[in-house]
């Protein structure tokens, strides 16, 4: 009798299952793929939906409209298109994905590897006079995590408030003990969706893979560097971890500030309320920069988008430094495409990889790539983790998302946009002597890779939309 009413339940279970995904499916390639994990792997199939096939996009946003945590979207400044008229529909489309408009007369240092990152960031930390706001996917003790407790430690004692975010899963390593420590000195600390039995199937496929600090709504810091010695003194095999992060002074510090905010209130459901008001001030000088982000609640891949953005209005070059590039049929396409039409597109992937079933799947795309012109090196010192995009010496891309489905529709993302063409220089320089001390592959001799190498690429590219 258990068995019979066991078997009813999960064949109406499945068919729920079956009309939501028929009823809400998005691609078609992406539904046939769970129905056919439905009704081919007996519960294990069910289960595998429930942890990865779903988005929870709904029930956020309107927890943060009931909080007025999203802004109004406001209008572009249009002297703002006098020296960017080329991305002036980038603008609009980040302005109507994420209602953050660019902002002018941001100081902007590009702050590479953790040293440099560390050391910019400590000495912010320590002019805070109101608050600390600290939000990471990857938290790990050590000498990093050590320091900032003792300065913490201090600018609580100054009446300094800070709060941090982390992610239950990127800090899986985060001890308990640790986190005491956090909560004896006064540093309100939340971890982001934990991992608990009774929210697994709900949480465990969302991630906040954001990088984040703000002091006092006036410096901020963003990019693809997170707490950890890898940074400082490397990581076994894998060597010393390379990376890119930004340090932002002005207008553009507050809307990370608010990203932060929204993302407090998922984790305490306290509401800090929203800084709405520029605090631009007076630099000289200043860059134009316009903060994307996205996560499972927006209605639209909002990162992607800018990607495809960027790329499609590439003239001369796109250069691209990730250490994930799984691309989406559409960024594959629109690589293929833009190469094809003449323009210049070089990728800087790392060398050695963290994940060996990553790893295959990137590679998997290399010669449908190569095929159409697209340059590829391979960074061969340590591991080279950082996130970035220039294109034409006009725009740049500096966050924490990966070139992949994870990051574009599951994971919290944030990447900083640059309109500026000192930055762009720079950034480029700095991505062609990369190049230079980098092992570009050659499409002839990868085309005579061996067979097994096709067969694991090929193997892993299944798994291409949940790594």
């Amino acid at each position: 009798m258990l068995l019979t009413i066991l078997i009813i339940a999960y064949i109406l279970l499945a068919l729920g299952l079956i009309i939501g995904l028929l009823i809400n499916g998005v691609r078609p390639s992406k539904t046939l793929a769970w129905l056919l994990a439905i009704f081919t792997i007996p519960v294990g199939g069910i289960l595998f939906y429930l942890m990865l096939g779903r988005n929870r996009r709904e029930k956020k946003l309107m927890a943060l409209r009931e909080q007025e945590l999203i802004y109004p979207r406001r209008e572009i400044d249009p002297s703002y298109y006098q020296n960017s008229d080329k991305f002036k529909k980038l603008m609009h489309l980040v302005n109507s994905n994420c209602f953050f408009p660019p902002t002018p007369e941001n100081q902007v240092s590009m702050l590479k590897d953790g040293k440099p990152t560390f050391d910019s960031i400590f000495n912010a930390l320590q002019e805070a006079r109101e608050f600390i706001h600290v939000q990471y996917y990857i938290f790990e003790e050590g000498d990093l995590a050590t320091g900032l407790l003792q300065l913490f430690k201090e600018k609580v004692e100054q009446g300094v408030v800070i709060r941090m975010i982390y992610d239950r899963i990127g800090s899986y390593s985060l001890s308990r003990s640790f986190l005491n420590e956090l909560q004896t000195i006064g540093v309100e600390v939340y971890p982001f969706l934990p991992f608990s039995f009774d929210r697994y199937l709900t949480s465990l496929n969302y991630r906040n893979h954001r990088k984040i600090i703000v002091v006092d709504g006036k410096t901020a810091f963003t990019g693809g560097i997170n707490v950890s010695d890898k940074y400082l003194k490397g990581d076994g095999p894998l060597g010393m971890w390379h990376d890119m992060h930004l340090r932002i002074i002005g207008p553009a510090a507050l809307q990370l500030d608010d990203i932060f905010r929204s993302d407090w209130f998922i984790v305490s459901q306290q509401a800090l309320p929203l800084a709405f008001q520029d605090n631009s001030g007076n630099q000289e000088n200043g860059k134009l920069v316009q903060i994307v982000y996205s996560g499972p609640e927006h209605e639209f891949p909002t990162i992607e988008q800018a990607f495809l953005s960027i790329i499609s209005e590439a003239e001369s070059y796109v250069y691209i430094t990730n250490p994930y590039i799984i691309p989406s049929q559409e960024i594959l396409k629109a690589l293929q495409i833009v190469a094809l039409s003449g323009v210049d597109i070089r990728l800087l992937i790392a060398k050695k990889s963290d994940s060996r079933l990553v790893d295959w799947s990137v590679r998997s795309y290399w010669e449908a790539l190569m095929k159409a012109g697209v340059r590829i090196f391979l960074f061969p010192e340590g591991f080279l983790h950082s996130k970035i995009m220039v294109s034409d010496d006009d725009i740049s891309s500096v966050g924490s998302a990966n070139i992949d489905v994870r990051s574009f529709e599951y994971n919290y993302e944030v990447s900083a946009l640059i309109y500026d063409t000192p930055f762009a220089q720079l950034l480029k320089h700095d991505f062609l002597s990369d190049c230079h001390d980098s092992i570009e592959l050659d499409y002839q001799t990868y085309l005579k890779r061996p067979m097994w190498h096709k067969l694991f690429e090929g193997i892993a590219r299944i798994f291409a939309p949940v790594l």
